[in-house]
């Protein structure tokens, strides 16, 4: 892989990386508030638990895609990964909107 697409690679990885450890810490958060609520809160918590949850396990999905990519597959991946991890980001935002309010 040319040196520049390894960068480009490496610096998708890494921000691919972060953005789910900050998903994780969200996550981490709204389990404990699950854990403090009440019943009927509770519930409400563990569907909206169960969301992000799954938000989550994409993202990971999409991070382990990006690692195994050969560099044909990572320059056909690069445009559309973008766009993705976008729309998952804003779906991950609005469950964690709806569990807020």
């Amino acid at each position: 892989m040319a040196d520049d697409d390894q960068n480009r690679k490496e610096e998708h990885v890494e921000d691919m990386k972060a953005r789910l450890a900050e998903w994780q810490e969200q996550i981490d958060r709204v389990r404990a508030q699950a854990e403090e609520a009440g019943e009927e809160m509770r519930e409400r918590y563990q569907e909206q638990l169960q969301e992000l949850e799954e938000k989550y396990e994409e993202g990971k999905q999409r991070l382990r895609e990006m690692q195994d990519a050969s560099e044909e597959a990572f320059r056909d991946m690069r445009e559309g990964s973008q766009s993705a991890w976008e729309a998952m980001t804003r779906a991950f935002r609005d469950a964690l909107n709806r569990f807020r309010s």
